[in-house]
């Protein structure tokens, strides 16, 4: 008999530690709305500073498929009239130094900037930089969700596109 309520006992434990660890603390819908309009905020206001960082997640190559490259490091960062690109390259170039140049790392000055919005989710900054090898144009789109998509277009190198997200918990 004794053996039966150590049992019994043991398998009710097991159930209530099994229960208590599959339970999934979720965010209420106002907790999830707080935060999309959190980061919605932080975007807009980076955007509107022109002080802004991309994390870079995916490559696109021009010739090839998409590859990840997250936790690399890769990035590209907007610092007001400057720019600084740390961003992995892949496809032919035309016309570059001997031993391939920076490519795209980088720090210079930014030769012009435009921003619009072209939908009520979206915001498409496009600016261009020298950085003394190539002219090179970058088009960020930035979601309000922080996501990100970068086209770069080169005059000596083919095209190539990243994805990543923009850091919102930079200026905190």
């Amino acid at each position: 008999m004794r053996q039966n309520t150590i049992i019994w006992l043991a398998s009710l434990l097991s159930a209530f530690l099994l229960a208590a660890g599959c339970g999934v603390v979720q965010q209420s819908s106002a907790e999830k709305k707080a935060e999309a309009a959190r980061i919605a905020a932080a975007v807009q206001h980076n955007l509107d500073a022109r002080q802004f960082t991309i994390n870079v997640e995916y490559m696109y190559p021009s010739n090839g498929g998409s590859r990840y490259v997250g936790g690399d490091g890769y990035a590209l960062v907007v610092d007001g009239d400057k720019v600084k690109s740390h961003l992995p390259y892949m496809g032919v170039a035309y016309s570059v130094p001997y031993g391939g140049g920076k490519v795209l790392n980088f720090e210079d000055d930014i030769d012009s900037y435009s921003e619009e919005n072209s939908r009520d989710d979206r915001r498409k900054v496009v600016f261009s930089t020298d950085n003394g090898e190539d002219n090179i144009v970058f088009q960020v789109t930035v979601f309000d969700n922080g996501q990100a998509d970068i086209q770069v277009r080169c005059k000596n190198r083919q095209q190539i596109s990243f994805r990543g997200e923009m850091d919102t918990d930079a200026g905190e």
